[in-house]
């Protein structure tokens, strides 16, 4: 199905499902502003399940949670996490880390709590930040996309062969 289809037309299909998204938009923003939430936890991996069970368990929209989600994706999840543990960091009033001088398992271990608890804690205040900012523009922003109009994609036309 996907294969021969170029990059900007899937952008474009999927621009049109959110268009057609089925809903209010308090349903519709409160699924965007869930998934983006989900979508700056360091759940990597499990993001999409956890979207879809927490739009199902609270009712919202789980299209909506779904397209959240993909806030952090693989061209933006690397600069995401870094701005989240940074943040965590200074919050927490902990130094900055550096690398270890000896690349073993338990150096790397012992580096581990260091860095999950302050990416957490970054985590958490930008899914609150992020997601209350995301209900507020997908709230005032689902109105006016419902009344876009996309006209079809053009199709190729095939020369017959002789």
């Amino acid at each position: 199905m996907w294969r021969g289809v170029g990059f900007i037309r899937q952008i474009k299909l999927m621009l049109v499902r959110f268009i057609r998204l089925r809903g209010l938009p308090d349903e519709i923003a409160k699924g965007v502003a869930l998934g983006i939430f989900i979508g700056m936890t360091p759940t990597f991996g499990f993001q999409m399940v956890l979207a879809i069970f927490f739009a199902y368990l609270l009712k919202e929209n789980r299209f909506a949670a779904l397209v959240g989600v993909w806030v952090t994706n693989p061209v933006t999840a690397p600069f995401i996490y870094a701005a989240e543990y940074e943040c965590g960091r200074l919050l927490l009033g902990m130094e900055r880390l550096a690398l270890p001088n000896e690349y073993t398992l338990d150096s790397f271990a012992n580096l581990g709590w260091d860095i999950i608890f302050p990416w957490c804690t970054g985590s958490l205040l930008f899914g609150i930040v992020f997601g209350f900012i995301s209900y507020i523009v997908t709230l005032r922003l689902v109105p006016i996309v419902k009344d876009w109009r996309i006209p079809r994609w053009p199709r190729r036309r095939w020369k017959k062969r002789k």
